[in-house]
Parts: structure tokens; C-alpha cells; sequence
């Protein structure tokens, strides 16, 4: 195996959500590892830890990295099930915070879903809220272009791995904060189309405002 090269020195770690779902969640789900890619997304069960304690388990180039950290993560037993994603760690628990959102590609097609989680320590729903906090990507597992169900409407998300950005608030806005348009999830977590006064919006193209 040939020797991996040392981290260059300044090295920082900032893709873009289309970039974190098109292609490092894309090639986890698909069995490939390009050259360093566990380097920067190791894989843990990042529920089963405390935050505080999952920058030290970051990969080894982003060892240094003292504002986000990235994981695959992979789906839980009981989840394959049919059970409930469990979010809860031994001294707290993750909230998520407002709506599933869309993540797209530059040419404006639907790729993914983000949902936003905050860290509270305790009990729910009694828990006091901390500086932690969380994005988790899943991608939109695709039709082919010939399905007769080829729909935006229908397409539904991939739960082998997501992808999580665990940061600590800052107070410093970065663009990669900036939520994405709102996603319209069912129980199945097939996304829909959305409805905008009275007219429904085609989830596979750039929503207009």
C-alpha cells in the first residue's frame, strides 16, 4: 500500500453540501472509496456518543479542525427493522430544529435531504440546550430514467449511511449554514411535491420566490 501523504500544513476541510451528498455519501452507499476518503469521513455510530468526544474520532485530516467535524454513519439495527432512529447518548439527546430541507446539485435537481439537530444534556423533553449542534444528510436513492414512477415525487431516500457535519456554534456565519427549501417528507420518507399558494411546486427544480 503506498505511503499516505502527511496533512499539508493550513489544510482545512470545507465541501459543499452538494459535494458531502453527489459524492463522498454517494460513493460510502455505493461500496467505493476514492483515496483518502475515510481520511476525512471516518465511519462511527455517532448516536452512541457524546459530542464533545467525537472531534478526537474525526479523521486524521481533520484531527486539527476546531469548527466542524464529518462521520458516515451507518444505519442502526433498529432502524433496518422498522424502528425508530434512536438519538439519545448516556448524558443527553439530539432535537432536531425546524424542517426536513432539500439539498440540490448546481443544476438545480433534488440530490438529498438535510435535517438540523441541537444537543440538549438530560432528559427530554426537559433537557437544557447546548452549543452543539448537527446536520445529517441523506441521499435520494433514483429511478431509472425508464421507471414508469420517474417522479420527483417519488423518490425515496437511501438509509444505509448518512453523512453528518457535527460543528459548535460559533456566532461567525458560513455559507455552508444557510438552510436549504423546506422538503415535504411522508411517514415512508418518499418526498412530495410541494404546494405554494395553490400551485404545486416541482421538487426537482429550484423553487421560485
Amino acid at each position: 500500500m503506498a505511503e499516505q501523504q502527511p496533512l499539508r500544513p493550513g489544510f482545512r476541510f470545507y465541501p459543499t453540501e452538494e459535494e458531502l451528498v453527489s459524492f463522498f455519501l454517494l460513493n460510502q452507499l455505493e461500496g467505493r472509496n476514492p483515496e483518502g476518503m475515510r481520511r476525512v469521513i471516518p465511519v462511527i455510530h455517532i448516536y452512541e456518543k457524546e459530542p464533545w468526544n467525537l472531534p478526537q474520532l474525526a479523521g486524521d485530516q481533520c484531527q486539527g479542525d476546531t469548527e466542524q467535524w464529518f462521520f458516515f454513519v451507518p444505519r442502526q439495527e433498529n432502524e433496518a427493522r422498522g424502528g425508530r432512529l434512536s438519538r439519545s447518548t448516556d448524558l443527553g439527546y439530539w432535537k432536531a430544529t425546524g424542517s426536513p430541507g432539500y439539498v440540490y446539485s448546481s443544476d438545480h435537481q433534488v440530490i438529498g435531504v438535510k435535517r438540523s439537530m441541537v444537543f440538549y444534556l438530560g432528559k427530554a423533553p426537559t433537557g437544557r440546550k447546548t452549543k452543539w449542534k448537527m446536520n445529517e444528510y441523506k441521499a435520494i436513492d433514483r429511478m431509472p430514467p425508464h421507471h414508469p414512477s420517474n417522479s420527483p415525487a417519488v423518490h425515496r431516500l437511501r438509509h444505509e449511511f448518512t453523512v453528518c457535519r457535527v460543528y459548535v456554534v460559533s456566532g461567525a456565519f458560513r455559507a455552508f449554514d444557510r438552510r436549504p427549501v423546506e422538503a415535504n417528507l411522508d411517514r415512508h420518507g418518499v418526498l412530495r411535491p410541494i404546494h405554494q399558494k395553490g400551485r404545486m411546486v416541482n421538487v426537482s427544480r429550484t423553487p421560485k420566490v
